[in-house]
């Protein structure tokens, strides 16, 4: 039998050049409740103003590296560092600029991302998230806090807050002040529609939004009755009565525009025209189903009519 492979933590730090995400790591590897004796890889992409100063860690079972060319992002590579430094974990620090799928698809069999943090220079984030929308969401997807520093008192957090909320509902958002006080945000994000009415209904311009809050939080739609406008399509893959209802959805600009739908099953299935509009009623069940990996909103068609496009066919979040 092949001996099996330990698994290997990851903990991601993303951000952009000069974002703090160097610094943060100095922090915490000095912390001797994190760095209390494991064998690390600490893995650098990118090198800034700042360096690491290993002299100031509690323990010295540390040993860098760093990837200076995106070539070198390979799972062979990648393998060869952990086995030569014998690293039981890994704290990366990626290039802001090179997407996350690039590593996803590097990383070793055993490497499991155990946590991941962005870091942001408020002072020049809003123009990154302008110029380079693209590699904002990339980041903002998979986080599950997202720390603006360098943060003067005159910036509206409602500003940052919006940002990330237009990608990610469950992301943790921390303000860290020039003045040294740090603030978490509790903005309130209220749903535009009722979650807990009889029977939800959603407007055109909330689909975006609907779709994304149920498949991060499926258990609290288990059970209800939905009503919305969606495109409807057909596959050969799919069992017999059951069809795909959902819409086009853009998250941050025409490259990323992908088909968010919902499984249907429905006796009438074959009738359903493919990409025809329709309004559907339906009652959702959470369960298993192969078209999801996993447990997913199932949706039995109470009652489903053709209907004209919606004003704006893809939807958005803003």
């Amino acid at each position: 039998m092949p001996e099996m492979q330990n698994e290997v933590p990851v903990y991601l730090f993303l951000g952009f050049l000069e974002a703090g995400k160097t610094k943060f790591i100095q922090e915490t590897m000095e912390d001797k409740r994190f760095n209390n004796g494991e064998r690390t890889l600490l893995l650098t992409c990118e090198e800034g103003v700042e360096e690491y100063d290993v002299s100031k860690y509690p323990s010295k079972n540390v040993e860098i590296r760093v990837i200076e060319d995106k070539e070198e992002l390979n799972e062979a590579n990648l393998a060869r560092l952990v086995s030569e430094t014998k690293a039981e974990r890994v704290v990366l620090e990626y290039n802001g600029m090179w997407l996350l799928n690039d590593l996803f698809d590097a990383m070793p069999e055993g490497w499991a991302i155990y946590q991941v943090m962005f870091f942001a220079d408020a002072s020049t984030f809003l123009n990154y998230n302008a110029n380079m929308r693209s590699l904002v969401v990339d980041k903002l997807n998979m986080c599950e806090l997202v720390v603006f520093n360098r943060m003067e008192r005159t910036f509206d957090p409602q500003e940052f807050h919006k940002i990330v909320r237009g990608v990610s509902r469950r992301t943790e958002i921390a303000y860290e002040y020039t003045d040294g006080a740090v603030a978490y945000d509790d903005i309130e994000d209220p749903l535009p529609f009722d979650v807990e009415a009889d029977e939800i209904v959603i407007e055109d311009a909330d689909y975006a939004l609907f779709y994304r809050d149920i498949m991060e939080e499926p258990a609290k739609y288990d059970g209800k009755t939905i009503t919305f406008k969606g495109m409807a399509a057909h596959n050969a893959k799919f069992p017999k009565n059951t069809f795909a209802m959902g819409r086009n959805v853009m998250t941050c600009c025409v490259e990323d525009i992908q088909y968010c739908w919902f499984v249907v099953e429905s006796e009438k299935a074959a009738e359903i025209q493919q990409r025809g509009w329709f309004i559907m009623k339906a009652k959702i069940k959470v369960q298993k189903h192969k078209f999801y990996k996993g447990k997913g909103p199932v949706l039995s068609v109470i009652d489903i009519t053709p209907s004209a496009p919606p004003e704006k066919e893809v939807a958005t979040f803003y």
